[in-house]
């Protein structure tokens, strides 16, 4: 197992900026000197996009930024003092300590548990003293050794043993000598888990251990990171009076905490606050109408309401909507796609008949291809019909986990039987996923707890959201949903160019993020209302939207081609790859490039979309197929000569734009600063 660090990898008393990306930067740089990584800029990028996700400064004047990237050759610490400091987002001030942990992708157990070691250690202030007195690189270089060696390191004996596995870190608390007299001791169960699970999953088990142990508290945690983990014993759960989940993703198996008392916070909090967290959980255990972890919840995204807004918790609820509801959307559009290959584009008007009349041993008199065509359009056009209640059914689920889902599906399954649509079944699925967040928040007898999941929160959900859409919201939604179509049914000439031009900027902008799918959702929905004849509109703006998610892939594939020496080796292996990923309408194939380069490659890339959105609607471009790219041309009736053609337009637009930015536009070289700037 080669060495994480070495002396090489160690700045003492640096001046690596002002910033928190100057610094990731700077050690990026370093990293990839080594021969660590292949491109400094893509690890910096990735260690940027973490940053942002969650500060990494935790207090005692530390930072850990932190990522997994594919640049990362293998695992490698790069540590830094800091002279001047550098906020890292810290309550207690800036960090003059800074540890880069860089790991790759598939990076294996065994590096991941020493770098979770090193997490551990930097809890304790016997260690983090050390490396702040530490005369030279070597010395850093020892001192990490020690703590992340197999072996227990060097240190007082009364320093916490912040280090120990996970499954043993909490319970050292409940093995201190129990008290002789007084109240029972409080018992609380914990979870930490963070985004990659490397450093501030551990750290936040250990500072809320160690905090537990201080205060008296049995205490056990279970950490849910990268290097494994040992589920907390089920006797101990039980036991337990409240429980806290510290995590920035979804807490695994979540039903054996059902009923409990919890307190939800971001895994930062665990090492920031966990005083505050231990005595929140003990107030929470001590009152009855405590938010309980709802009973049969398994894994889910659900966040205390406490610490995500209303607006937070709609954007997530939507984008678990949208991303459920896609594959019926991908798998019954292009069967629908095949069935008009197979059958022409008039099976839409015999699809029912040749199947209720015929069978493959009673083939119509158009004979075995229309056939065939008949059952991948019905099969599609079947998969089509799920798609308000899936979305409907997935949003509630986002708020109320499995019980959530039959109350959504229902909720959807009105919003389309009343002609209320796409907005109707958003509306219906908010409602059912609120209703059944709020059932299951119910303090009910422990005999009650196993009817809830399954028989009366899916009932009385059901009845609220079905009941309200029905009475009151369905039938002023379905108005509302007609004018839309008829707007749209009647918009042409520079209304309808400008609406284009709106769906292509949205759909380069994030290139599969949120904003991204809102614009490939409007357009999907539109198509159960269309007609070539009658409403070709909303096949017009699915057009729009598909030709231009297929332009910056497309684009970074050519700008790879035509000047490669503007891009990484590591870029122009991706923008091989680009040209079948934008061929197929897979946007998320320009990610690494923006990643990479946002300020750039983004911008280029929206001019282009926006443009080829724009030129498909003044060209009256349809597309009855919502995904597949140029592979469904057969679904455009014969406009799809346009259609390559203004795709065409885009991505000329997108490489040049590209070119011209990279090569004229620099930005400033990764690690510029000089070697003066580091103290001896």
């Amino acid at each position: 197992m080669s060495e994480l660090i070495t002396a090489e990898l160690v700045l003492l008393d640096a001046d690596l900026g002002n910033s928190t990306s100057e610094v990731i930067e700077k050690l990026a740089s370093l990293v990839a000197e080594q021969g660590r990584a292949t491109d400094a800029g893509a690890l910096a990028a990735d260690g940027k996009a973490r940053e942002a996700k969650t500060a990494t400064g935790v207090p005692g004047g530390i930072a850990i930024p932190h990522c997994r990237s594919a640049a990362v050759t293998e695992p490698t610490l790069a540590m830094a003092r800091l002279n001047p400091k550098v906020d890292f987002g810290a309550k207690d001030g800036e960090a003059d300590l800074v540890f880069f942990i860089a790991a790759p992708d598939g990076a294996d157990q065994a590096h991941l548990k020493l770098l979770s070691k090193l997490a551990r250690a930097l809890v304790k202030k016997s260690f983090t003293g050390s490396l702040r007195e530490a005369q030279s690189e070597a010395e850093i270089v020892e001192l990490v050794r020690e703590v992340v060696a197999d072996k227990p390191a060097a240190a007082p004996a009364a320093a916490p043993t912040a280090a120990a596995p996970a499954a043993a870190t909490a319970p050292a608390a409940s093995e201190a000598p129990a008290a002789t007299a007084g109240p029972k001791k409080k018992s609380i169960v914990a979870v930490t888990a963070c985004p990659t699970g490397i450093a501030h999953t551990y750290m936040a088990a250990d500072s809320l251990a160690q905090t537990a142990e201080e205060m008296g508290v049995e205490f056990a945690v279970e950490t849910q990171g990268s290097s494994g983990s040992t589920p907390l014993d089920p006797a101990v759960i039980e036991a337990a009076d409240a429980v806290i989940f510290a995590v920035d993703v979804d807490v695994r198996d979540r039903g054996r905490f059902a009923g409990k008392p919890v307190i939800q916070v971001p895994v930062k909090r665990g090492i920031d606050e966990p005083e505050k967290l231990i005595n929140d959980a003990i107030a929470a255990s001590e009152d009855p109408q405590a938010r309980r972890v709802p009973a049969g919840a398994a894994a889910s995204t659900e966040e205390n309401k406490d610490n995500e807004s209303f607006g937070a918790g709609l954007k997530r609820a939507l984008l678990t909507g949208v991303s459920y509801m896609i594959p019926f959307v991908a798998g019954g559009g292009l069967l629908i796609a095949l069935g008009f290959l197979f059958g022409g584009y008039d099976i839409t008007d015999v699809a029912d008949k040749y199947l209720t009349e015929n069978t493959l041993f009673n083939l119509p008199d158009a004979g075995f291809m229309a056939y065939i065509g008949a059952v991948a359009f019905k099969i599609g056009n079947l998969s089509m019909s799920f798609l308000i209640p899936a979305l409907a059914g997935y949003i509630a689920y986002a708020y109320a986990d499995r019980p959530g889902i039959a109350p959504g599906f229902t909720a959807g399954a009105v919003a389309g039987f009343m002609g209320a649509g796409f907005i109707g079944g958003i509306v219906g699925g908010l409602i059912a996923g609120l209703a059944c967040r709020w059932i299951g928040s119910w303090n009910v007898p422990r005999w009650m707890r196993g009817l809830m999941p399954v028989v009366i929160t899916p009932l009385l959900g059901s009845i609220i959201a079905s009941g309200l859409m029905f009475l009151f919201l369905g039938g002023p939604i379905a108005k509302l949903t007609e004018a839309l179509n008829s707007w749209l049914s009647g918009m042409s000439g520079t209304a309808a160019a400008v609406l284009g031009l709106i769906l292509g900027l949205m759909m380069a902008v994030d290139l599969g993020g949120p904003v991204n799918k809102v614009a490939y959702s409007f357009a999907v929905a539109g198509l159960g209302t269309a007609s070539l004849a009658d409403n070709p509109a909303p096949m017009m703006i699915m057009a729009a939207v598909m030709a231009a998610g297929m332009v910056p892939p497309l684009a970074l594939a050519l700008a790879t081609t035509v000047a490669s020496k503007l891009f990484t080796e590591a870029e122009r292996e991706n923008g091989k790859a680009a040209w079948l990923l934008g061929a197929a309408f897979i946007s998320e194939g320009a990610i690494p490039f923006a990643a990479a380069d946002p300020l750039r490659v983004i911008p280029a890339s929206m001019v282009g979309a926006g443009v080829t959105g724009s030129l498909i609607m003044s060209f009256d471009v349809v597309s009855q197929a919502p995904h597949g790219g140029i592979f469904v041309f057969f679904a455009m009736n014969n406009t799809w000569p346009l259609f390559l053609l203004a795709t065409l337009i885009g991505t000329v637009i997108s490489a040049v734009l590209v070119i011209v930015l990279k090569k004229y536009v620099r930005k400033a070289p990764v690690g510029a600063a000089e070697p003066a700037k580091v103290a001896a």
